[in-house]
């Protein structure tokens, strides 16, 4: 084993002014970590980040190797179609502390806003292109602040669909109701063990019903899957969604966002540059290979570098950032003796939602917003990149001939499609692409309109965390996903191990998805977390809360005490 980083570091200075036991190992480069990084450099920590791979976790920039000619960058790629919404609180308040060098913007000026109204839902089998529920429909919020009031608006906008009938809309507008008067109390002892499908009571009604009600809206507010998502975590994002909609529609900030370029140009390359100014240290291509427990604490970590060798590096404090799969893997026997929130972690789901990229020659007229393929077997959320970047493409990447990105979400990677009657997992990486193009012309050339010509892909991009073994793909960066029951199995930021935190988007957290947002939260929790044990007098890293419809908080304070009491919601019909 190599000589120890440990020693080399203890021979360091400590940072001026900067706290007695300050150095913090920080175990992963995604949101999570980077937020940890920035909110302890910025309270005089001495900061060292690990990363096994590039630094930026699932939201970093995937370039297309070899694809940049003539001086121009590489064909930019994505996980997938990544956005952002107006209750992001914790990611924007990061962006806002990010400055944009040679002008005097942020990088949450990077941000492109658009209205709930611009995402479409190209549907198949020449079915009207529609919008799932309220989304799409205009009201008076005034109107919205009654339940009654609120029923009548829904009922209204799902009967817009034309498709699902009366009766199923009013059941629809009254589990609507009936979750947004739903106390706290309820919505972890109930609606956390039920899953959306349930909820809605899917099974029992229309096919058009399931399509958009169950499937459709899981798919437009967090890509999960209805059969298995935790009715709180659907409720929650839901309630986020509807307060976003009366904000936009009273003149506020829009309810979507996207960046106006590459994530790593638009956000990561900036932030690095700053977590840099402010004394962090980066080592991108050093894996986590496990921890070293001396005394009941975290006594050093063992550091795969990029040749191969090991070395054990050892810290005051260790933030662990890496993903629900590797962190399972990497919790020793004697870790989960005693700590055991880390071996809960084991009923943790992992799920594949990935992205891919096609290049086109030709500029994409596909709206300013998602398109969201409600009828595709793959769950296809797309965008154009060129929608929102104000860029001379041709000129910047690629050949020169390419002049627009297609970014595209997978997010049902076991349901057969329509080309090759295989699911994603067990198709080739080119039959991946050949199969998704299919899904999308199924649904956006149905009905006459030709918005995706055939031959127009110069080149395309997979997911480089999807790789073909032994017959099937693996895939090496899956997601946590929000199953019935799974709230009591995340541990909190704060182990039971004194100087071990966790800042991955797994912890028990307010906003409660694994998102960028979530991410976020879970750093700044972890480092609130930290200074608490530290002793330290720092400011604590802010954090927000999510939001309710103010008008209803009477219901719900009685809906608490009907939980209790045994009794249902008052506005639950079943």
């Amino acid at each position: 084993m190599a000589a120890t980083a440990g020693t080399a570091a203890a021979r360091e200075p400590r940072r001026r002014n900067g706290p007695a036991r300050n150095t913090v190992a920080v175990l992963g480069a995604g949101i999570g970590g980077l937020t940890a990084a920035h909110e302890l450099a910025e309270r005089g920590f001495e900061v060292t980040v690990f990363d096994r791979k590039e630094l930026g976790g699932k939201s970093r920039t995937i370039p297309l190797p070899g694809t940049g000619v003539g001086g121009r960058a590489p064909l930019p790629g994505e996980h997938g179609a990544r956005g952002f919404t107006s209750f992001y609180h914790h990611v924007h308040d990061t962006m806002r502390r990010i400055p944009l060098p040679g002008s005097r913007n942020t990088v949450y000026d990077n941000l492109i806003p658009f209205s709930v109204n611009d995402p479409r839902y190209p549907r198949a089998g020449n079915l009207p292109d529609g919008f799932p529920l309220m989304f799409g429909f205009y009201f008076d919020p005034r109107q919205a602040l009654t339940p009654e009031g609120l029923q009548r608006i829904l009922v209204e906008a799902i009967l817009k669909n034309n498709l699902i009938p009366l009766p199923e809309a009013i059941h629809m507008a009254g589990r609507v109701v009936t979750y947004l008067t739903s106390s706290d109390e309820r919505r972890f002892g109930q609606w956390e063990h039920l899953s959306w499908w349930d909820y809605v009571g899917a099974a029992q009604r229309s096919a058009q019903f399931q399509a958009l009600a169950a499937t459709g809206l899981t798919r437009a507010l967090v890509a999960a899957k209805e059969y298995v998502a935790s009715t709180r975590t659907m409720g929650n994002m839901m309630e986020a969604f509807f307060l976003a909609l009366l904000q936009e529609l009273a003149g506020g900030q829009k309810v979507y966002q996207v960046l106006n370029g590459p994530t790593n140009e638009a956000w990561l390359d900036p932030w690095i540059s700053l977590l840099r100014v402010l004394g962090v240290r980066f080592l991108p291509g050093h894996a986590l290979d496990g921890f070293e427990v001396a005394s009941g604490e975290i006594g050093g970590v063992r550091i795969r570098k990029p040749d191969g060798s090991t070395a054990v590096h050892r810290a005051d404090w260790y933030v662990c950032a890496v993903p629900t799969d590797r962190a399972r893997q990497l919790w020793s026997p004697e870790m989960r003796g005693l700590a055991p929130s880390l071996a809960r972690m084991d009923e943790l789901d992992v799920d594949w939602m990935n992205g891919m990229q096609m290049f086109v020659s030709e500029k994409l007229e596909l709206g300013a917003g998602y398109n969201i393929y409600l009828d595709a077997p793959w769950r296809l959320t797309s965008y154009s990149q060129r929608a929102f970047w104000d860029v001379d493409y041709a000129a910047k990447y690629g050949d020169g001939q390419i002049v627009d990105g297609l970014t595209i979400d997978i997010a049902d990677w076991d349901t057969p499609g329509i080309l090759f009657g295989k699911s994603a997992k067990h198709c080739t990486r080119t039959e991946i692409y050949q199969e998704t193009w299919a899904q999308l012309t199924a649904a956006l050339n149905d009905d006459g309109r030709i918005q995706l010509k055939e031959g127009i892909v110069r080149d395309w991009l997979l997911d480089p965390g999807i790789s073909w073994q032994d017959g099937q793909n693996h895939n090496d960066e899956p997601l946590l996903v929000n199953t019935i029951g799974s709230w009591a199995a995340r541990p909190t930021a704060h182990t039971e191990i004194p100087n071990l935190f966790l800042a991955a988007d797994y912890v028990q957290t307010n906003f409660d998805l694994a998102t960028m947002e979530g991410a976020d939260e879970a750093g700044r929790t972890a480092v609130n977390a930290l200074l608490e044990a530290a002793g330290s007098p720092a400011p604590r890293a802010q954090l927000f809360t999510r939001d309710a419809i103010p008008a209803f908080e009477p219901l719900r304070q009685m809906d608490a005490a009907r939980f209790r009491a045994g009794q249902p919601n008052l506005f639950d019909l079943g």
